[in-house]
């Protein structure tokens, strides 16, 4: 194996490491009230941000009008309200959306 991709893959993962436990290692005692408030309001924020970034090329003025995103994104909704799994939900809206545009508005 070449060295110096190993050393870059060794260097990455250590970096990843230290992210993922430098919250634990930095708020040991008592992790302070704006870091909690923004674990509740960040990840809805972001849903949000994603819903916009993923729907801003969608072309409402010419055929198929945004139905495969709109059937797609209903699917998201109802597949959520059903079953309550976040995983469920956004592979069966890409499997859909997929399908919807290489089948169904090609």
């Amino acid at each position: 194996m070449n060295t110096h991709a190993a050393i870059l893959v060794i260097v990455m993962a250590a970096v990843t490491i230290l992210l993922r436990f430098l919250p634990f290692l930095v708020f040991r005692k008592r992790t302070p009230a704006y870091i909690s408030y923004l674990g509740e309001v960040l990840p809805a924020a972001i849903i949000g941000l994603l819903v916009i970034y993923c729907l801003k090329d969608t072309v409402i003025t010419r055929a198929p009008f945004g139905a495969p995103e709109l059937i797609a994104g209903l699917s998201v909704v109802g597949l959520q309200v059903w079953k309550r799994n976040s995983l469920l939900s956004i592979l069966g809206g890409t499997v859909i959306y997929m399908i919807l545009i290489q089948a169904v508005f090609p």
